[in-house]
């Protein structure tokens, strides 16, 4: 094992542990998604909305249209 793995425990047995629990969490997104589109949807619009609002304020003010991209990236993470 070479010290890196080492020192962050890295073991063959704790990364399949960590796959294990993170394919867990994506199939209980996907069952959840799946059970209720509704919400896919919404989130959806609200993206393309916010990306519609920065596409028209990029030439006076690219902050703003920064901030609403930043924005619109983060709906589906909460």
């Amino acid at each position: 094992m070479s010290i890196l793995q080492h020192s962050f425990g890295s073991s063959p047995a704790h990364a399949r542990a960590r796959a294990l629990r993170t394919l867990a969490a994506e199939a209980g997104a996907l069952v959840k998604a799946l059970l209720n589109p509704n919400q896919i949807i919404e989130e959806v619009e609200q993206m393309r909305a916010l990306h519609a609002a920065a596409n028209r304020v990029e030439a006076s003010n690219a902050a703003r249209a920064a901030w609403l991209r930043s924005r619109a990236s983060r709906i589906g993470l909460r």
